[in-house]
């Protein structure tokens, strides 16, 4: 082996462990940095918010429109998710692309509408002609700016002026803080208009059908079966019968009714307990009399619940006064997505 071969250690590199430490440690702190200065500008926010907060809900609650959201660059993606925030709990609202707006798209805004208009400067100059038009036509502007003494602000009928904290990237000019409040601020202007209207869990699932968040709000009326569905016997029913009914249906349980109520269910541990000489009764005398119920405006994570506690796989459901109209399943409520 020559000299060229013999093997020695890597002297520039600095020890593994160490190093990762040391460079975890640098970034932690970044992130400490950054997180402290966005905080400290909420919390200034939060102590003292912008003097037109309550004039700004108030004429978005007047509006007979919809709420026009629009902003450039960074400004024009926390307006994109305040729009959508609005939109989702309660107040008709669209993002329009100030660029857009001067191609054609000022014929989204119409009279009733109000906008609200996010510039950190108070001058970016895509938004001109979307203020020219507003002034024109009498639409409402608030805009949402740092600078007070801004052209955006001066047009507006309500300024609300975010607070003068430092960006928080090392050059102070990334939006960084700046955003971070608009976005804040949106969202404050979205929850006090649904405090306003009284929006309710029930209309928020109006507009969040889809995944996890609109399963929390099923009823279970959403998922029941009903009609022929249901495996119902009478009182009088033979248990051969009964068997076939509930063979026949396949939720392991049979309701019995009679005179229009619910008198009891059968489950399959029902038929293990009266196995001695079960062909010979009738469904009255082996089932459960009242037995535990949904009713169809329970919600369907509330049903589940009752099912997981008393280990049962399936609830009927009764309205008021003991009618049956219904059987949810646990099956159910897993295709539904609530577990």
């Amino acid at each position: 082996m020559g000299a060229s071969d013999t093997p020695r250690s890597d002297t520039s590199r600095p020890d593994t462990a160490p190093a990762r430490d040391a460079a975890s440690a640098r970034l932690r702190a970044v992130a400490a940095r950054v997180l402290g200065i966005e905080a400290a500008a909420l919390a200034a926010m939060a102590d003292d918010p912008p003097e037109g907060f309550a004039r700004a809900v108030g004429l978005l609650l007047q509006a007979p429109g919809r709420v026009v959201v629009s902003g450039m660059g960074k400004s024009g993606h926390v307006a994109r998710k305040i729009a959508a925030t609005l939109a989702s709990t309660g107040t008709p609202a669209l993002f329009l692309h100030p660029a857009e707006a001067s191609h054609g798209d000022l014929g989204m805004v119409a009279a009733g509408d109000v906008c609200i208009l996010l510039s950190n400067s108070g001058e970016t100059r895509e938004l001109s002609d979307l203020v020219q038009y507003t002034r024109r036509f009498g639409i409402p502007v608030i805009a949402v700016t740092r600078a007070a003494d801004s052209t955006l602000a001066r047009q507006a009928e309500v300024a609300l002026i975010l607070p003068d904290a430092p960006e928080a990237c090392a050059i102070g000019m990334a939006p960084t803080t700046s955003t971070t409040c608009a976005l804040a601020l949106g969202d404050a202007l979205a929850v006090a208009l649904m405090e306003a209207r009284g929006f309710s869990a029930e209309a928020f699932h109006v507009f969040h059908p889809g995944g996890k968040l609109g399963a929390q709000f099923l009823r279970v009326r959403d998922v029941m079966h009903v009609g022929a569905a249901l495996p119902v016997v009478s009182p009088e029913t033979a248990m051969g019968e009964t068997l076939v009914e509930m063979s026949a249906k396949g939720f392991g349980v049979a309701a019995v009714v009679a005179g229009g109520r619910l008198r009891g269910v059968i489950t399959d541990g029902d038929l293990r307990r009266n196995l001695d000489g079960l062909m010979a009764r009738r469904a009255g005398a082996v089932a459960t009399p009242d037995p535990r119920t949904a009713t169809p405006d329970m919600l369907l994570s509330e049903a589940l619940g009752v099912m997981n506690r008393h280990k049962i796989g399936a609830l009927l459901v009764v309205e008021e006064g003991g009618a049956l109209c219904g059987l949810v399943h646990i099956h159910d409520c897993l295709r539904a997505g609530v577990a």
